[in-house]
């Protein structure tokens, strides 16, 4: 599975978290693609499935709460499989956080950086385990107490 992107927007449309996986895309490329899928998503109904095409990539997002998960990802991965790894995402920084809104993502970016960073590598998975995720993450947080 080949990620390219993963974005957490809130409903106003603001980016809270960006993290891309591709070299490709300048600074304002990126911010371009991220307006455009932003706008595309938040017009949206809930009544529409979770990913739709845009450009060369599959967008497939999901709601929680205030906050939009999207992710781009190449045309022949499976919506499902990335739906599911946006649910762990979202369950490990519950884990963690204890309810995770939009203010522990801005306040505290650094640690879902490095939890994204646990759960992917170069834009591939690589583990899905809540506690072989949140391990290392608490072990940073002892060592800084």
């Amino acid at each position: 599975m080949t990620i390219k992107f993963l974005l957490l927007v809130n409903k106003q449309g603001q980016t809270r978290l960006a993290k891309y996986f591709t070299e490709l895309l300048s600074t304002d490329e990126k911010r371009a693609l991220e307006g455009e899928i932003v706008r595309k998503c938040l017009a949206r109904t809930d009544k529409q499935c979770s990913f739709f095409e845009h450009r060369s990539y599959k967008i497939i997002y999901r709601r929680y709460a205030s906050l939009f998960f999207m992710v781009g990802v190449d045309d022949d991965e499976n919506e499902l499989a990335v739906l599911e790894l946006i649910h762990c995402f979202v369950e490990v920084l519950d884990k963690h956080f204890g309810q995770v809104c939009e203010l522990d993502i801005m306040n505290d970016p650094d640690v879902v950086h490095y939890i994204m960073d646990e759960m992917l590598l170069n834009g591939c998975i690589v583990d899905t385990n809540k506690i072989n995720i949140l391990e290392p993450v608490q072990l940073l947080e002892n060592v800084q107490s």
